[in-house]
């Protein structure tokens, strides 16, 4: 028998996170099928989110996130003629789980931030970016990895969403100057004297490393405080969200291993590495 509608647009999600996130991918593939696939369908939904700000290149940006987040809207109130594989998953999903739709607009919301800054002065400004696209990914999954555990697990997952941001900025620095974006808050830049000059010339010098090991040391402490509340999960996805943690985590070690070289060289944790962390969860 040929697959059904529904069973073809999980398998689109799940190609959407094997393609795009190989950390995530092998941390979730030990889950139980159906909270698998539902997380299959979470991170299709944020990726397209993030798609459309991260590689548009026109005017246009801004409509198509206001036009998705309306087929959101429509997809909630039960549109039928919304019928994208993404849509065909989700609500499958929403239909198992008692989903939560404020995660859902606030990380749109966080995309919107995207298209109207470039740059932020203060680190509260940063986390407060940070938690809209990242942490929100979190509180969208909770109702799936740890039902009924949501208010007690709200802020262990806000705090590994910041993780999570936070590392992103720390290994896209170079990568986000070419996109014409400086996550690297303004104050902490003036007060270790590094400026954006010093960004276009690939600088890295003790200030760059003051800098950079400032944000690190609070993604580390957000890391260790995420999951403090790891028992509260239910024992299938103990380990998923251990491994997410300590796999992302891991990413900062190899940038400092480089030589903290984040300018044109994509810094990674190895399969073997990956292996290794999570044969020892």
């Amino acid at each position: 028998m040929g697959q059904t509608i529904k069973e073809r647009a999980y398998v689109e999600c799940e190609n959407i996170i094997r393609e795009n996130s190989k950390t995530f991918y092998k941390a979730f593939s030990i889950l139980p099928t159906e909270k698998k696939k539902a997380v299959w369908a979470v991170y299709a939904f944020c990726r397209t989110v993030d798609d459309i700000v991260d590689e548009g290149e026109n005017s246009n940006t801004e409509f198509k996130l206001n036009q998705f987040e309306q087929e959101f809207k429509g997809f909630l109130a039960g549109n039928t003629q919304v019928n994208h594989f993404i849509w065909i998953a989700l609500s499958d999903v929403f239909k198992r789980y008692h989903m939560d739709s404020k995660p859902f607009f606030e990380m749109i919301e966080g995309q919107r931030m995207d298209l109207r800054k470039s740059s932020y002065d203060s680190e509260d400004e940063v986390l407060r970016y940070s938690y809209h696209v990242a942490s929100t990914v979190g509180l969208m999954l909770l109702p799936i990895l740890a039902p009924g555990k949501e208010k007690i697990l709200h802020e262990s997952a806000v705090k590994l969403g910041l993780a999570m941001q936070l590392t992103n900025i720390l290994r896209d620095i170079g990568e986000d100057y070419e996109r014409g974006r400086i996550y690297i808050p303004n104050s902490l830049m003036k007060q270790f004297g590094y400026d954006e000059g010093d960004l276009k010339t690939h600088t890295i010098n003790s200030s760059f490393i003051s800098i950079w090991e400032e944000l690190a040391k609070k993604a580390e402490k957000y890391y260790e405080e995420s999951l403090k509340s790891i028992d509260e999960y239910p024992m299938n996805s103990r380990t998923p969200v251990k491994a997410s943690a300590y796999l992302y985590k891991a990413i900062l070690q190899s940038v400092r291993k480089n030589g903290y070289n984040v300018f044109g060289k994509k810094n990674y944790v190895s399969t073997a590495e990956k292996l290794s962390i999570i044969s020892q969860l």
